[in-house]
Formats: structure tokens, C-alpha cells, sequence
């Protein structure tokens, strides 16, 4: 019998501006590795807390699993709006729970951006901003922040033009973890308000602060949307629940457009997220200032690092005269899996790691890049 050929019709020209993630490149790489060390995945290594875990098969199991309203439950939404607004000491106009904060940065994309528009960027930055900005027809423009990972905003108004329409911040941030300071959002929050351009603030890691308390840009500012979420914070990366927090006028927009995309987050585990809300999940904040604690101690005298403020990533620069292929290489002859810099940016010059594991891990990955560093010339080609 004959097999018959298989038709495949042109994609959008949009793809060919989507790369594959390196992150999930890494991860899927790992997944062939034994006894692997897995520094490359951006998730919580501990598990949910046995709280929200219980409040999800509550909610199962008392038939909460048809959809809900589109903007998310009311007693999330209440309590998401109420967090937010001790935290920043605004109160926010409209919310939305979304599919993660992913889910968040479809909707604002293709709400906000249009072929014309200028989006700038953070050169380092998370990927998934300059794909979608490319989704959805407009341009990406990069403000620098190496070599410390701050925020210069003379460096931002350099970039800003009459068709800049918005600016992503990230902080803490993936993957320098860098935080900004109050005087960096300030200066941001002026730009803003001079030339009228909205600032998308992605928070997902405002827990994970290690020096000070957690300051966020809508406390300088009313241009903003926020999004965060409860994937890090507590453990559950796969329940794909966030949030959008802003102006009415944007929120209602992204809430019909997540009618016809996502229509609403997953039913039960917006329930169970309420759980999250009573669980103080400071033991594992301090776990993790010690974890960062411990990278920079046994980096520093090898790689240099800017210590990271908070999120659970560090971006050492390579060891001198070593390209990144090979280090990689190198590091993939120890089982050791991390993210080439290029991933996020358009220097090849760091990479990055994620230090949420456990001790012993963590010990022996940090090993194993002191001995990549150790081999200099070695790893050269």
C-alpha cells in the first residue's frame, strides 16, 4: 500500500523569529544524563507545601473543576489584590488570574503590541520577551545592562523614541538575579511618566530577596501592568496559576482575550492557591539565601559574579579566552547541565545557573565548574 505524502502548508513568518528555548534544550538534554547535576531548570526544587496540596484534591474532590469566570475566582482575585497592595502600597484598578505569568505576557503582548511599536527589552533578559514581542509584530529594542546587571537609565533613554510603547523590568531578575534598587525604579518610573510609555513589570520572584525588602515599581508609578504569580513562591511551576495587576482599561482587554485563548486558569488549583496565602514559606527563603550564599563564596575567587540580590540564578562571565560552546562541552563531560548566555542575550559572554537543588548538588556542581575554570587553556577549544 501506498503511503501517501504528507502536506505540510507554509508557516507564518512570525515563526522564523521564534527560537527553540535553550533552557528546555538543556532540560530535555538532561533528561538522557545519569546522576546528572541539573543546574539548568528555573523551578523551585522543594516540593508544594502538603497545605496547598491538600486544599487542590479538596477542590477536586468537591467538583470545582468546571471553568470559573475568566477573570479568576473572586476570593483570589481579592486576595492577589489585597498582597500586592500591603506590598507596594498601591491598590490596583483591575485583576486577572492567568495561565502563569507566561500566560500574563501572551495576553498583555497581543493586547498592547502591533507592527510599529517599539518594546524595550533588558540585555540580559528571559527569553520569552523578545519572542513574543516579535508574535506580536512589533520590535525589540535592548537596554544594556552588563557588566553589573543594573539598571542605567540614561542607558534606557538612549533607546526611547516616539514609538517606544512599553519597557520590561524584571526583578528580581532572570537570569542575572539581580534587584533593583529604589533609586533604579524611581529613574525607570520617571521615564515612564516623560515620554508615556507602559512599564510591564514581571515580580514572579518577589519573594526571593536575600538583602532587603522586596521594592516594586508600582509603588513610583500608575504606567505599570504586574505580573506575577505562585510557581516559585510556592513550589507549584506546573499549576500554571498567575496573575495581571493594572489598569482597568488593560485588564479588561486581556480578560476577553483570554475568553477565546486560555478561558480561564485551571479551576481547582485557583481554589487551592488561596491555601498559599497562609503558608509562610520563610524556612525555604532562607534556605535559598544561604544556597546563594554558598555560590558566591565558592565562584567568586574563580568566576566573576555579581551577586545575585535575589531569584535563584547566578550569571558568572566565562573563564577568560573560553567560548562558550566548549565550556558548555566541558561542563556536559561532568553530567553538569547549565544555560549558555546566549540564551538570554546578545553576548556570549556568561551563563547561567539555577541554584535551586539540594546541598549536596549544589556542592558538587560548584565542584565541577572550579575545575572546568581550573582547566584554562584546556577548555580553550
Amino acid at each position: 500500500m501506498a503511503s501517501r505524502r504528507k502536506i505540510v502548508p507554509p508557516l507564518a513568518s512570525r515563526m522564523s523569529l521564534v527560537e527553540a528555548s535553550g533552557i528546555r534544550k538543556m532540560f530535555e538534554l538532561g533528561a538522557s544524563l545519569e546522576d546528572r547535576i541539573d543546574f539548568s531548570i528555573g523551578q523551585p526544587h522543594f516540593d508544594a507545601p502538603e497545605a496547598v496540596k491538600e486544599a487542590a484534591i479538596r477542590a477536586i474532590r468537591e467538583g470545582r473543576n468546571r471553568y470559573t469566570v475568566t477573570e479568576g475566582i473572586p476570593e483570589l482575585n481579592a486576595r492577589i489584590v489585597d498582597a500586592v497592595a500591603r506590598r507596594s502600597g498601591t491598590r490596583a484598578e483591575a485583576s486577572l488570574v492567568t495561565a502563569g505569568v507566561s500566560g500574563g505576557l501572551v495576553l498583555a503582548s497581543l493586547v498592547l503590541f502591533e507592527p510599529g511599536d517599539e518594546v524595550l527589552l533588558p540585555d540580559p533578559h528571559f527569553m520569552m520577551y523578545r519572542h513574543l514581542v516579535h508574535v506580536a509584530g512589533a520590535t525589540p529594542k535592548y537596554y544594556d545592562l552588563y557588566p553589573d546587571f543594573r539598571i542605567d537609565a540614561a542607558k534606557i533613554a538612549e533607546q526611547v523614541t516616539p514609538r517606544t510603547k512599553a519597557l520590561v523590568l524584571n526583578s528580581p531578575q532572570n537570569p542575572t538575579g539581580a534587584v533593583a534598587s529604589e533609586a533604579e525604579l524611581r529613574a525607570v518610573a520617571a521615564l515612564a511618566e516623560e515620554h508615556g510609555f507602559l512599564v510591564l513589570a514581571d515580580e514572579i520572584y518577589d519573594a526571593f530577596v536575600y538583602d532587603g525588602p522586596f521594592r516594586s515599581i508600582a509603588e513610583f508609578t500608575d504606567r505599570v501592568l504586574l505580573l506575577g504569580g505562585f510557581s516559585k513562591t510556592a513550589g507549584i511551576p506546573g499549576w500554571r496559576i498567575g496573575y495581571a495587576l493594572g489598569p482597568r482599561a488593560l485588564i479588561e482587554p486581556m480578560r476577553t482575550l483570554q475568553q477565546f485563548s486560555f478561558v480561564c486558569a485551571p479551576a481547582p488549583l485557583q481554589h487551592a492557591a488561596l491555601a498559599a496565602f497562609d503558608v509562610d514559606m520563610t524556612p525555604w527563603i532562607d534556605a535559598y539565601r544561604r544556597k546563594r550564599d554558598l555560590v558566591v563564596q565558592r565562584l567568586s575567587s574563580t568566576f566573576r559574579l555579581a551577586r545575585p540580590g535575589g531569584s535563584f540564578y547566578a550569571f558568572p562571565a566565562l573563564p577568560e579566552g573560553v567560548k562558550e560552546g566548549a565550556f558548555v562541552r566541558a561542563a556536559l563531560d561532568r553530567r553538569l547541565l547549565v544555560v549558555p548566555g546566549s540564551a538570554f542575550s546578545s553576548q556570549a559572554s556568561h551563563f547561567r545557573i539555577s541554584f535551586a537543588a539540594e546541598d549536596d548538588v549544589l556542592e558538587r556542581g560548584l565542584r565541577a565548574l572550579r575545575e572546568i575554570a581550573a582547566q584554562g587553556a584546556a577548555v580553550r577549544t
